[in-house]
């Protein structure tokens, strides 16, 4: 379905980028991956994508905190493949402290790699796009895209940030081929997860499972995790023609968190 496409997935070398970039090579799209990681775990992931899915698989390692870095980025991508033809602007970190404790740098850092890089990946790749004809913008964003939740400051208001950039873009690209739209996860089975469930069963004295199920229990009604391979299948799907008439929207796989 998108043999031909280049998509560039950031945040792509473990969780949810990981599970983006592999349903996307499945669909046929070459890959630029992204990400922090063991070099050897890294040029494992290329392989296990190259020879699985028989498509180009390229990495660039860009902090997406500097702005030089991104555009190297897309213009390593550009120079290699053409164009990026699917950007899925995924990267993220977390930090949580009640707002008036919250370090500034701490603020700076994650309004800098949730939301801006994002602005800037779009900036770079939309011209191509748009002398194309076609192009697909997914961003993660998250329940916290939605709603908020307390001592998550930055991380609320870049998701939230993310949600009015994508309505932007998708209004100011719509009727040119070009759909920008937002995907919105609860709690998701990734390893980053894992370690805040493992924590937790830790200070509480509890078992793994009951911190599961107590984490799960407090927002996530479905009290099922989301799985990375459905989040990629929901990219895959926004990137099909199926979806060409689905521009602006945040789409939330939370388990009905935010029905609630």
């Amino acid at each position: 379905m998108l043999t031909g496409k280049t998509a560039l997935v950031t945040g792509s070398t473990s969780g949810i980028g990981q599970g983006m970039a592999l349903k996307l090579a499945e669909a046929g799209a070459n890959i630029v991956l992204n990400g922090f990681g063991p070099a050897d775990d890294i040029a494992a992931l290329r392989t296990h994508i190259e020879t699985t899915y028989k498509v180009q698989v390229d990495y660039h390692g860009a902090d997406l905190s500097r702005v030089a870095d991104i555009e190297d980025m897309m213009a390593t991508a550009a120079a290699k493949f053409g164009r990026v033809d699917i950007l899925v602007n995924n990267a993220g970190i977390q930090f949580t402290a009640p707002t008036q404790d919250f370090p500034v740098d701490k603020w700076d850092a994650v309004i800098a790699i949730n939301l801006s890089s994002a602005f800037h990946a779009i900036r770079l790749a939309l011209p191509a796009m748009q002398a194309a004809g076609w192009g697909r913008i997914i961003n993660t964003a998250s329940v916290h895209g939605l709603v908020g939740s307390t001592h998550k400051i930055a991380y609320v208001a870049a998701k939230h940030g993310i949600v009015g950039l994508t309505k932007v873009v998708a209004l100011e690209n719509a009727g040119k081929g070009i759909t920008c739209n937002a995907i919105a996860p609860g709690w998701v089975a990734t390893p980053l997860v894992q370690k805040q469930i493992d924590a937790r069963a830790a200070a509480e004295g509890i078992s793994v499972d009951d911190a599961r199920k107590k984490l799960l229990g407090e927002k996530q009604p479905s009290m099922a995790f989301a799985e990375t391979d459905q989040l990629g299948a929901l990219a895959v799907f926004l990137c099909s023609s199926a979806a060409d008439q689905m521009t602006g929207v945040t789409l939330p796989m939370d388990g009905g968190w935010t029905a609630q």
